[in-house]
């Protein structure tokens, strides 16, 4: 007993000899690490950032369903517009927060105290940084309208963060993004990069390609015409995607947690909850549209595509499955990849921005020929000729206005992309939706805010509810003009 005491002594008094620094060091609790490396921060936000835009999870994202590509079997409420049963919005609204932007911004404050780091280094890096918040924020904002930015992430400082005006955001996002690109030169964080692996040349693509989003968004909302036009230009001066090379998406693995989380809400919760919606179906019926294969299952009989009744309680067996439902293969694949924004997307917003004269020197039928032939090269397809021959598709003989061909073809071609096929029918105002069959309640415009921030920031909830003209799914944002 005796040695036993005199050993612990003997402990103790080593302890407290040692520095301040050793014993400190003992308090710091290994699962939980004061400094993380930058590069972990920066892979942790893209890929939340991706799997929060791709994931099916009700619980987190129905924007497939907002965009009226998919439907739902079982349970129904998110297809007829129930955001607040499963706290939707605030859901977004964290992993937005917290699981990106906040991981982000730890990501620079480590780039710029990093002392091995040249400032070139430590410029590429935090520009790559920069875009992804870039395009967090304005899909926040996009998707909320008045949300809290300039007092955000600073919660010492700020408990209660204000709103901030979803325009003057926006703006400011524009000016950022502008910013960000010169410095898009190095390799950034190199391998650690999930998307490019440090690609510069790739990076400055994405940059520019978002910033050619972001202007032709925002063109319509009042007074920012000069603003967008300038992004616009510049977009296209600095260079944005050629091809689906470009594309900035994640590849994902084949074994979790590093699974496509499609897969995950699909395959491996053993779950059939959903099917194509008759929206989407209809069109591409009309159209003798030759990606439907591509798209959806034949469950049903070879070249039979028949949608579910969109928010209708469906007989999983009896409508059109998602395509890899019964083979395992594309969105039913864990290694499908996720993406942000691809070559497609781009050639319909140079459409448009050749339309409206912003862009000279090609023509606005040429770029949507390229649109329609980018996603069908995206998606294995063939005969892409025998679709732009068909008077319907053509765009000197398909219906409507410039604007109604460019954005019923971007709509279909945001498949599997739900947050921008319904971001699509909110700016091009087409096609015409079906009102859900239960509830019957109008298409959302927006998400509600989270109902935390009614209860614990009312004040300055209660000030953006009423500059956006209302809390409601139906308020239109301030880009969202027609």
């Amino acid at each position: 007993m005796k040695k036993i005491l005199l050993t612990v002594l003997s402990l103790i008094a080593l302890v407290s000899c040692q520095s301040d620094d050793t014993y400190e060091n003992l308090n710091r609790d290994p699962k939980n690490p004061t400094q993380v490396d930058a590069s972990f921060l920066f892979n942790a936000a893209t890929k939340s950032l991706y799997d929060q835009m791709t994931s099916t999870n009700v619980n987190t994202n129905i924007y497939r369903m907002l965009g009226q590509h998919w439907t739902e079997t079982t349970y129904v409420d998110e297809a007829n517009y129930d955001f607040n049963n499963r706290n939707i919005p605030a859901n977004h609204w964290s992993e937005m927060y917290r699981d990106v932007l906040l991981d982000l911004t730890t990501a620079k404050e480590v780039v710029n105290a990093a002392p091995d780091l040249s400032a070139a280094e430590k410029a590429s890096s935090n520009a790559q940084i920069e875009v992804l918040m870039v395009y967090t924020w304005a899909q926040l904002v996009e998707t909320f309208g008045d949300i809290p930015y300039s007092q955000a992430l600073n919660a010492g400082e700020f408990v209660l963060p204000v709103y901030d005006d979803a325009g003057i955001i926006y703006l400011d996002l524009l000016d950022r993004l502008t910013a960000a690109i010169p410095d898009l030169t190095g390799s950034g964080f190199g391998s650690a990069d999930p998307i490019y692996g440090g690609d510069a040349t790739s990076w400055k693509k994405f940059a520019n390609s978002l910033l050619l989003r972001m202007g032709l968004r925002v063109i319509d909302a009042n007074g920012f015409t000069v603003r967008a036009t300038a992004a616009i230009n510049a977009a296209v001066t600095g260079g944005t995607f050629t091809s689906n090379d470009d594309n900035a998406a994640l590849h994902y693995e084949g074994a979790t947690p590093n699974t496509n989380p499609v897969w995950v809400d699909l395959v491996q919760s053993g779950r059939a909850d959903f099917v194509a919606a008759n929206t989407l179906v209809d069109f591409m019926n009309n159209l003798n549209d030759p990606r439907r294969p591509a798209y959806f299952d034949q469950n049903l009989g070879a070249g039979i595509y028949d949608g579910g009744p969109y928010g209708e309680n469906n007989s999983f067996g009896s409508y059109t499955h998602l395509r890899g439902y019964d083979d395992g293969t594309a969105m039913h694949d864990p290694t499908f990849p996720a993406c942000l924004i691809d070559y497609a997307e781009i050639c319909f917003y140079k459409a448009d921005a050749a339309d409206r004269g912003i862009i000279t020197g090609t023509t606005a039928a040429t770029f949507y020929n390229n649109g329609i032939t980018a996603s069908f090269d995206y998606w294995g397809v063939s005969d892409v000729a025998t679709y732009l021959a068909n008077p319907a598709v053509a765009y000197a003989t398909a219906p409507g206005t410039a604007k109604q061909k460019i954005g019923n073809q971007l709509w279909l071609a945001m498949y599997n992309r739900g947050f921008e096929a319904w971001t699509a029918w909110r700016v091009y105002d087409t096609p015409t939706f079906n009102l859900p069959a239960v509830s019957g309640k109008p298409v959302p415009t927006r998400y509600t805010y989270p109902i935390s921030e009614q209860n614990l920031n009312e004040t300055n909830w209660a000030a953006a509810s009423e500059a956006i003209g209302g809390d409601e799914q139906t308020t239109k944002l301030f880009f969202d003009v027609n």
